[in-house]
């Protein structure tokens, strides 16, 4: 296991610094630093000093569609700029595991997201000094926009993996997101089978992070995250197998 292998522990811990490095040295991720946070306070502030709520329901509706975008742009460069630049046979040639490169690279993109997560906590905490807010579907927003950087950053990572293009990779990472966020919404459930629509509605993410906002903690999104997070990392995983052979 690798969590039980200090080598292994060693070996990603400097990868995930190296990655960490790579988002901090570049100006390209401050701008995109600068551009979400703009974009999603305005988005916010805009319609709440008119709707006069003390809710962050508005902006949890919104932070999903913002990640979309935001996850695509961590990763699109993590596979593709290596394999561009000719370092990814480098990199394969390291005394490291398959698994090890994938984990240290979403690791990575992970931590860096977390931060962008908690530059936003500007807003909880203006709202709150506004009035009474509860704090209970806050906590379950943010964990719900945990879950779902995990999917995103996920799939980006596997969708980099495919190709050397990073405007293909952010294109597809893109897409692929879209479809995972909006399959269990009504406009695509109606006038399906009730079993389709069933499996559908199960799959989507917007329904298990739609609970967790609500503060209403299941062991089936719980689930859900975790092994949609996998099976992505585990296809980037495998893609890396057949580049390497």
């Amino acid at each position: 296991m690798i969590i039980n292998d200090p080598h292994a522990v060693r070996s990603i811990s400097v990868l995930v610094k190296k990655e960490l490095a790579g988002y901090f040295n570049s100006p390209i991720a401050y701008v995109v630093i600068s551009v979400f946070l703009v974009i999603v306070n305005w988005l916010f502030f805009k319609p709440f000093f008119l709707v006069g709520e003390v809710s962050l329901r508005g902006f949890f509706d919104l932070l999903p569609w913002l990640l979309l975008f935001l996850a695509p742009a961590l990763t699109m460069r993590l596979w593709a700029e290596e394999k561009k630049s000719g370092t990814f046979e480098l990199l394969m040639t390291l005394p490291i595991t398959t698994w090890q490169a994938v984990l240290a690279k979403f690791i990575g993109s992970f931590i860096f997201m977390l931060l962008i997560l908690a530059l936003t906590l500007n807003i909880p905490f203006s709202v709150a000094s506004m009035g009474s807010l509860d704090w209970g579907p806050v906590d379950g927003g943010y964990l719900g926009a945990v879950f779902i950087s995990l999917i995103f950053l996920a799939i980006g990572l596997f969708m980099s993996a495919m190709t050397k293009n990073q405007i293909i990779a952010f294109v597809g990472t893109l897409v692929v997101a879209f479809l995972a966020l909006v399959a269990g919404s009504s406009f695509v459930l109606s006038g399906m089978p009730d079993l389709a629509a069933k499996i559908l509605a199960g799959a989507g993410l917007a329904n298990h992070y739609a609970n967790l906002a609500k503060g209403v903690l299941d062991t089936k999104d719980f689930v859900y995250f975790f092994s949609m997070t996998f099976f992505f990392l585990w296809l980037n995983a495998r893609v890396l197998e057949a580049r390497k052979w």
